[in-house]
């Protein structure tokens, strides 16, 4: 199979709220734009010419100990609906990445992203409104550990696994 796809790292979820945002997707997302499992993107678009150099970093960061995160609140997207998180340490292991990768990043992937699980994307502002009001209104924030990290070929609707690394420490 070729492999000249972009590269996407993920952030990988625990179990109970990768299940949880996958019933919301499946619940409130478009279903002919619903490809994908719930993902926190680190990377939108890596250069494929740096898939060894992106899997040496992903595995040496993944040798620490779970990433603490908390699942903070219910997030607008506009014409969808997701689940802010907070977390200053990925974001500081995202900078050490961006660092490394520098000169490879996409202007998407140059700029500190504002980590969050999307669980509706692509419907009308009302809708993704609606949806808000609804999940603000029993919405608990939780702390958790993130589980690892991912690396996916982009390959224009569901992208293909190439690997995840379990953090360790």
């Amino acid at each position: 199979m070729d492999h000249a796809a972009p590269l996407i790292v993920t952030a990988e979820l625990p179990e109970a709220i990768q299940s949880r945002a996958d019933q919301l997707r499946t619940a409130h997302f478009p279903p002919d734009r619903n490809h994908l499992r719930a993902h926190v993107t680190l990377f939108h678009a890596l250069p494929p010419s740096a898939e060894a150099e992106v899997r040496d970093a992903l595995a040496a960061e993944a040798r620490a100990k779970p990433v603490p995160a908390r699942l903070d609140s219910v997030m607008n997207l506009g014409r969808g609906t997701a689940f802010r998180i907070e977390s200053p340490q990925m974001l500081a292991l995202r900078e050490r990445l961006a660092d490394r990768f520098h000169g490879l990043l996409t202007p998407q992937d140059e700029h500190k992203p504002r980590l969050h699980v999307t669980v509706q994307n692509k419907v009308a502002p009302s809708e993704a409104k609606a949806l808000q009001q609804h999940l603000a209104a029993g919405f608990q924030s939780r702390d958790f550990a993130f589980a690892g990290l991912a690396l996916h070929y982009y390959r224009g609707g569901p992208w293909e696994t190439v690997k995840r690394w379990s953090f360790r420490g």
